[in-house]
């Protein structure tokens, strides 16, 4: 058995009749290697668990959440005795009722087993990529379990692995006290055996090989070709922000309904169900989890609901309730843009001045309604002149909504790169693919 099942179902006991209750136990085991300077530094693996418990007592609620497995019985307690103190909410939507789920199987043993000797190869072959530059980043394996359990008798279980090599290069700097540049590889998959080191580690070396001797470019609107982290971003944003079933109801989305708000090239859907995808088949509310279409042929098609934010719009919840969503909504992270059939070659070939952009850093929101975010470029900008990649560009910063950027006649080409590529949220949330942009609006150099 399962230690999150005897676990969840513990703390079920504890509950007992006093309440309507759900529980999510997740965790398992996870190992790290990490280096710098080319060299390993640490190698840490740990086993741990995380309860996530909701009550309701007489339609007042609350959650909480623990990572500590030694007081359990007084966990419970705590948790319904502040639910007693609660005032009445009248949006709670009860339990889910027991329900078929399908387990996606998500789970990879060479992922869940994989040895510091193993994760120390990826490395090395990251590394031996560019002997020559100084090498850091990380290497991590998890092999993770979720029960769910509730008072109604709704039971739902699923294994998930995922497996990521993360890192730079970065040249020595050409003359004394100064900073050589950097150039970032990623790669995630449920599957360790997926992750190539070298092909990660050739690509960070060859935008830090390209990215010396860059230049301040004045700024404007620059055709771009954005590299998966950067396409990323703008989903992980365009989820949260947009999709999000929430905010839409509060009238902070940008998403309106049955609206063509994209190019008719973007495809957008969540689903933890895809052979690709990571996590399991149910959220914390114990719904299913199924193929939602988000934006088809460009028009905007549906948003992400907990039973909260379903209840209040009239609908069927979706299977995006995590803990802590009554609070900043249901949010997609199961999410696929569809790939195109072009090569970033023949992108950047297309180009006659513009910008190739590597990553999006330190990005935020200044206007949900349109998604007008600011941020910056890093660990690979370059000029595109011609045809051809002709030198390094200093860091940038753009302000841009990301609803623009992709509207109708923005988009003049999708990669057939798709992959799972770290937004500023953390990896395996995202598969995208590049995207070559009409018009992006750099507004200054780092420093504003």
């Amino acid at each position: 058995m399962s230690r999150t099942i005897e676990i969840a179902g513990r703390i079920l006991d504890y509950v007992g009749d006093r309440a309507e209750a759900e529980i999510v136990v997740s965790g398992g085991e996870s190992a790290l290697t990490r280096f710098a300077n080319s060299f390993i530094h640490q190698n840490v693996a740990d086993e741990g668990y995380q309860v996530s418990l909701r009550v309701a007592v007489d339609g007042r609620v609350n959650s909480a959440t623990t990572t500590s497995l030694g007081n359990l019985d007084e966990f419970v307690d705590d948790t319904i005795g502040i639910a007693a103190l609660q005032r009445v909410d009248e949006s709670w939507p009860g339990l889910t009722e027991p329900t078929d789920v399908v387990d996606p199987h998500h789970f990879d043993e060479a992922t869940a087993t994989a040895t510091p000797a193993e994760r120390a190869q990826r490395v090395a072959d990251f590394v031996a990529a560019a002997p020559e530059m100084s090498a850091a980043g990380y290497c991590e394996t998890l092999g993770h379990d979720v029960a769910f359990v509730n008072t109604e008798g709704h039971r739902a279980f699923g294994r998930f692995t995922r497996a990521t090599i993360d890192g730079i290069h970065r040249t020595s700097g050409g003359t004394a006290g100064t900073v050589g540049a950097a150039g970032s590889g990623h790669a995630t998959s449920k599957a360790f055996g997926d992750l190539d080191g070298a092909t990660v580690g050739a690509l960070a070396a060859e935008r830090a090989r390209r990215g010396g001797d860059a230049f301040d470019l004045k700024p404007g609107e620059y055709e771009v070709v954005l590299a998966p982290e950067c396409v990323a971003t703008i989903a992980m944003f365009l989820a949260y922000y947009g999709f999000n079933g929430k905010s839409h109801a509060e009238g902070q989305s940008f998403a309106e309904l049955g609206q063509k708000q994209f190019d008719a090239s973007i495809d957008i859907y969540d689903d933890a169900t895809d052979f690709r995808a990571l996590g399991v088949g149910f959220d914390a509310e114990g719904t299913p989890r199924r193929r939602l279409e988000l934006v088809e042929a460009g028009v905007t098609k549906g948003l992400a609901h907990d039973r909260r934010t379903a209840r209040k719009a009239g609908v069927a919840p979706t299977g995006h309730g995590e803990p802590g969503s009554e609070v900043w909504g249901p949010l997609p992270t199961h999410v696929f843009l569809e790939a195109g059939n072009t090569s970033v070659e023949d992108m950047v070939a297309s180009v006659d001045r513009g910008l190739y952009v590597a990553t999006f850093n330190y990005c935020r929101v200044l206007d949900p309604k349109v998604l007008t975010v600011t941020g910056l470029t890093r660990n690979g900008t370059f000029m595109i002149e011609n045809g051809k990649i002709t030198g390094a560009v200093t860091n940038l910063r753009f302000t841009q909504s990301f609803v623009v950027a992709l509207s109708q006649g923005s988009v003049r080409a999708i990669g057939n790169d798709a992959r799972f590529a770290d937004s500023e949220f953390g990896p395996g949330m995202m598969h995208v693919p590049s995207l070559q942009l009409d018009r992006w609006n750099f507004t200054g150099g780092a420093a504003g």
